[in-house]
């Protein structure tokens, strides 16, 4: 399966292909393909952060930000697991991360949906805290969107019985706060994805403070209260 088929098959016939995923079938090409897809998207989507600041930077983001979902999926993957466990879920591993890979793809999908409007806003505004917290509400429309496939995803997946539902709710809800810290954290510890202009280029920054902090820091400084790099 092609990773432009599989692309189509998610957003046209969701329904389907969740229930393929809970037949098991092609299990290992839909997640290639998934894979392939999410990366190619979210390194284009990384390119057009980073160009605010410089080439280097553009090439850097490009690189982390599939690092920063594929990590967040390697880190949350058994969480989602034995959370299913625990609820009572049949779903195998493998059916699990293709879940997960499919939110991810969904996200890739929506981000670079937006590329274009972020790239107009760079072009046409010089406002750096501006353009940080624009790609902050990129993400999280991208991101809740993704977590809606999941939820309708482990709905087809799972397996039904009395309380099925209260119990996939709970299980989506908790996934999603652990999703949502390690995320921010591996995040945190990658930047910068956008980088200041008034500062040179920088692979990594040194560790300190958190992501939550530096976006309301971000906003104050875009209200006039204080300054913040």
């Amino acid at each position: 399966m092609s990773s432009l088929a599989v692309i189509e098959s998610i957003l046209r016939d969701r329904q389907s292909f969740f229930d393929e995923i809970r037949q098991g079938q092609d299990l290992k090409e839909k997640m290639r393909a998934m894979l392939v897809s999410s990366v190619a998207f979210l390194a284009l989507y990384g390119a057009v952060m980073g160009s605010s600041h410089s080439l280097w930077q553009a090439l850097s983001s490009a690189c982390k930000l599939p690092v920063l979902f594929l990590a967040t999926l390697v880190v949350c993957a058994p969480t989602l697991y034995f959370f299913n466990l625990i609820f009572g879920s049949r779903q195998s591993l493998s059916q699990n991360i293709a879940l997960m890979l499919t939110a991810i793809t969904v996200t890739a999908v929506v981000l670079l949906s937006f590329a274009p409007i972020v790239l107009l806003f760079l072009l046409s505004s010089s406002n750096y805290q501006f353009f940080k917290l624009l790609n902050v509400g990129v993400f999280a429309v991208a991101g809740i969107i993704g977590v809606l496939f999941l939820a309708q995803g482990m709905r087809v997946v799972s397996t039904s019985g009395a309380g099925a539902g209260d119990a996939r709710l709970v299980v989506v809800r908790m996934w999603i706060l652990v999703y949502a810290f390690v995320g921010s954290q591996v995040a945190w510890t990658l930047r910068p994805f956008v980088g200041a202009p008034s500062m040179q280029f920088e692979l990594f920054r040194q560790l300190g403070g958190n992501f939550y902090t530096n976006v309301f820091a971000s906003i104050g400084e875009l209200l006039g209260f204080f300054t913040v790099r």
